[in-house]
């Protein structure tokens, strides 16, 4: 597996590690890693784990490609998006393990897990689009409407308010905040509780529960690339 997103199983786990530098950028070359070991997780029947690097989870899209053209902008925004479509329909539970900051599409990321558990620290969590001058585009928009509270929503979306893990807790980004030195075993216990999830009632519980999201996050997929950022 690509050293951008590191693969190791065991035990009905698959944890997928993402490592992409200092801020850990969602690239291309990433979102492609990503899907190739989110097929091996598959393979595996695993519940699988999204983690980043100590301090931060993911600071969002690689600005290089956001900023090279709109093409280039849209484009990128597509891949993951679908992964994010991918992620909330995925057959076995999604867990992501919120190591440090989360910004932007990696707040979104976490938006698209089944289960969120963060760090406790100076760390923020949010969608700082409008405030660099980005409108939101319509899947960031439908799956934040989804996912966070409805007061969280508008702070998050229209006024790109970031949040402090406990805060993201009840906006809606995580579900729970532990400290940092209990953070692997208390992802580990929750990730192993989740392999004993009947995973056709889970799988079909979840296609269920999501029938309307995931088809409007079609349909938003479509719409977005119609329009610049």
């Amino acid at each position: 597996m690509s050293e951008l997103v590191s693969y190791s199983f065991s035990d009905g786990v698959a944890v997928l590690a993402l490592d992409n530098g200092k801020a850990n950028a969602l690239s291309p070359e990433l979102f492609e890693a990503f899907n190739a070991a989110l097929d091996r997780a598959e393979q595996d029947r695993a519940v699988v784990v999204i983690k980043g690097k100590e301090g931060i989870f993911s600071g969002g899209y690689d600005l290089k490609v956001m900023t090279s053209s709109p093409e280039a902008a849209k484009g990128l925004v597509a891949i993951g998006s679908t992964l994010s479509r991918r992620l909330l329909s995925h057959p076995y539970p999604v867990m992501a393990v919120c190591t440090g900051h989360a910004i932007a599409k990696g707040a979104f990321l976490l938006l698209s897990a089944d289960y969120r558990i963060g760090v406790e620290g100076p760390f923020k969590i949010g969608l700082n689009e409008v405030a660099i001058g980005m409108t939101m585009h319509h899947v960031g928009i439908e799956l934040a409407r989804a996912r966070l509270t409805s007061s969280a929503f508008t702070r998050s979306v229209i006024n790109a308010e970031l949040f402090s893990p406990v805060d993201a807790v009840a906006a809606g980004f995580l579900d729970r905040v532990v400290p940092a030195e209990a953070l692997e075993a208390e992802a580990m216990a929750m990730a192993t509780q989740l392999t004993k999830l009947n995973m056709t009632a889970h799988r079909n519980t979840k296609l269920k529960t999501r029938k309307a999201l995931l088809e409007l996050l079609d349909q938003s997929i479509a719409e977005d690339k119609l329009h610049n950022l």
